[in-house]
């Protein structure tokens, strides 16, 4: 079984039923009286386990292990315990308030945070020993007039690496870091001998290592000489990927440049936005196309995945420095994924092997990394909008379809959409791709979804009128309601102050005081493996992709060889689509024929 989070902003059926009560039609009124029987029908468990917050609490997250949360809150933040849900740690500094914060283990012990503040600075902190540690201010605003705004800061798990997207008048570029684990883990030792005794929240005076900038990824330019308005002969280009980023930039340029005439025609002033990034970390996947001997690769990231906004191509980057007399040399991507249409979100598996994009046109395309083919292409046809979000699937029950080989590289995505439509896909070499419509398109415009996140031990969560809904994804069915208690209401259902703890198979999220009771916030608790009613949906954990032998070719010719065998199993499915596709052209070209008859 699997799990998925959809954290939906709906407004109040009731409410909304009497303001409307003229001009509903009979059908939609008994429709609604169809879901609120259905509704009432479905048993409701309360949220339990309440607990004070600090004040304007905006972010919360787990570590991997479940032993700790973190949050980010006015004044600074804190670490607290995740069993006893007592606060183990503070670091506090007047006038900051965090609006972001990731957590990721760095040793046994040792945990490194990393937050991003309301004015766009994002800093690096370690926790150990009930102890909170400064250790780097990514981006210090030292002259005023050059800024340079934190938009997004992302640390690698085991917290190797880190991304900061960064703007600065007007520009938009990515910063990928190394972390100096090795030294700061040895600079927190001696940092623990000398607050023997002290306050934990007192920073002791060690000069910590500094982070180092590996690779800075500027959106990619035109390349001088190139023509693209002129005949076909003139784009033949030998350099390939020249081509693409030049073909790409172009598209894009025209993309904005009609966005300017829209908003021109609107009477619009507001200039556009610089180009947003998207960037994924990637783990070793064995040799890379080139190299020669297989070598020794490293546990953590290896690569970096980057897509621009606006673009078609997906742009990976190995993670090496930029040679020192030409630090701000404009990077050549090490590989490029061409796709036929605009990428709009992209996910990535938690082994890094596949890379999902959501594109244009309800496209869905998977990348094998290992293959350094398409896994499939997909077209959504139940998608009435473009797509918003994406993301893996933890686990899915094992069909007896699965025994084979060749099915044993299916791939199951949730698909959100603008129009608020959540799907599901399951694709895959050598598999039949299909897609479900998980929820349909919300009626009104206060339901559509805010948050969807997968969870590997039960079926589905979701939120409506402040309260979350348990849904089973294979089956389409509520399971149970999660409601807070009558005094409160889940916080800032826009966006939800919320974290799954898959390891305490535990769900913590924020409520509020409901305006007719005075208080503050509080962190409610939800252990899933305590009603009998949601008991039968959880599963035994399967094994982490991350330890699975998906990535074992360490060549170029033995990642050939497993491709070709990968198609030799799927001829019969790739024929039967060949055969379908010609039978679909046969038809049209009747249609045709018929018209110009006619």
């Amino acid at each position: 079984m699997t799990t998925v989070i959809h954290l939906l902003n709906l407004k109040d059926k009731l409410r909304m039923s009497v303001n409307t009560r003229k001009v509903t039609p009979d059908s939609d009124m008994e429709a609604a009286c169809k879901a609120e029987t259905s509704r009432k029908k479905t048993p409701t468990l309360e949220l339990s386990g309440a607990t004070r917050l600090p004040e304007s609490t905006s972010c919360l997250a787990c570590s991997e292990d479940g032993r700790y949360l973190s949050l980010g809150h006015s004044q600074g933040l804190s670490v607290w315990c995740a069993s006893s849900l007592i606060c183990a740690a503070e670091w506090l500094q007047e006038g900051l308030e965090i609006t972001s914060i990731q957590m990721t283990r760095m040793a046994e012990k040792v945990y490194l945070l990393c937050t991003v503040d309301d004015m766009g600075v994002a800093r690096v902190f370690a926790y150990q020993c009930e102890g909170i540690h400064l250790l780097s201010v990514i981006n210090t605003m030292e002259n005023i007039n050059k800024r340079r705004i934190c938009l997004t800061f992302e640390v690698s798990e085991g917290g190797d690496y880190g991304a900061a997207s960064i703007s600065c008048n007007r520009a938009v570029w990515l910063e990928v870091y190394h972390f100096p684990s090795e030294a700061w883990l040895k600079e927190l030792e001696m940092a623990q001998s000398q607050t023997q005794g002290l306050n934990s929240s007192v920073d002791v005076d060690v000069k910590w290592s500094p982070v180092k900038v590996v690779i800075k990824i500027k959106p990619p330019k035109k390349p001088a000489g190139t023509a693209l308005d002129g005949p076909l002969e003139a784009l033949q280009m030998s350099d390939f990927v020249a081509h693409c980023l030049a073909l790409d930039v172009h598209t894009s340029s025209s993309c904005r440049w009609q966005e300017q005439c829209f908003e021109r025609d609107a009477g619009k002033t507001k200039e556009t936005n610089a180009r947003r990034c998207t960037q994924h970390f990637l783990l070793p996947r064995g040799q890379f196309p080139g190299d020669g001997k297989a070598k020794y690769q490293p546990a953590g990231p290896v690569a970096v995945c980057v897509w621009w906004s606006g673009s078609h191509n997906l742009l990976q980057y190995l993670l090496q420095k930029a040679p020192k007399n030409k630090p701000d040399m404009e990077l050549i991507p090490d590989l490029l994924w061409p796709n036929a249409k605009e990428i709009l979100c992209s996910a990535v598996s938690p082994c890094t092997r596949y890379i999902a994009l959501g594109l244009d046109d309800a496209l869905v395309c998977v990348w094998d990394r290992q293959s350094g083919s398409p896994l499939s292409v997909v077209s959504v046809s139940a998608s009435d909008s473009s797509f918003f979000r994406m993301q893996f699937v933890d686990y899915w029950p094992a069909s007896a379809d699965d025994s084979q080989n060749f099915t044993a590289e299916k791939v199951r995505l949730l698909v959100s959409c603008r129009s608020g439509a959540i799907l599901t896909v399951t694709t895959g070499r050598g598999a039949h791709s299909c897609s479900v419509q998980l929820t349909e398109r919300p009626k009104d415009s206060g339901d559509f979804p805010t948050v969807t996140a997968s969870v590997p031990f039960l079926q589905s969560l979701v939120q409506r009128n402040g309260k979350m809904f348990l849904q089973d994804v294979v089956n389409k069915t509520l399971v149970c309601f999660l409601i807070p208690p009558k005094t409160h209401l889940i916080a800032t259902p826009c966006s939800p102050v919320y974290a799954v703890n898959t390891k305490q198979q535990t769900l913590f999220i924020q409520g509020d005081q409901s305006p007719s009771c005075s208080g503050g916030s509080n962190l409610f608790i939800f252990h899933f493996g305590e009603p009998d009613i949601i008991k039968q949906y959880i599963i035994s954990s399967p094994v982490p992709p991350r330890q699975q032998n998906t990535l074992s070719c360490v060549s170029l010719e033995e990642t050939c060889n497993l491709y070709l065998q990968q198609r030799a199993l799927s001829v019969d499915e790739r024929l039967k689509a060949i055969m379908q596709t010609w039978k679909q052209q046969q038809e049209s070209a009747v249609t045709v024929q018929q018209r110009h008859s006619r």
